[in-house]
């Protein structure tokens, strides 16, 4: 009984070291000034820039904010894409 007891535990320790990471990350929206709005805007941005190279997975595209922590222990915001890329466009061919 008493493992039972741990592994039930364990996944409220799971639980709360996610809602603690949820709660850093609006935290880090709020300090950063940023709205979900405002990152999707940059998302599409960014998409409608690489997709002029490459063809790229739209549902598989994440972008984040992030805390990086520094040298000196302090953390700085970074922003985080990640962004699947199906196949390149006309790579390496000169266009002029």
């Amino acid at each position: 009984m008493l493992n039972l007891f741990k592994f039930f535990t364990k996944e409220d320790n799971k639980s709360k070291d996610i809602a603690k990471e949820r709660l850093k990350l609006v935290l880090l929206h709020d300090r950063a000034n940023v709205s979900p709005k405002f990152l999707e805007m940059i998302k599409s941005d960014i998409s409608k820039v690489i997709s002029n190279y490459m063809e790229i997975d739209d549902a598989g595209f994440d972008l984040r904010l992030s805390r990086i922590e520094q040298d000196d222990d302090s953390y700085a915001s970074a922003l985080v894409a990640n962004i699947p890329i199906k196949r390149m466009k006309n790579a390496g061919k000169n266009n002029g």
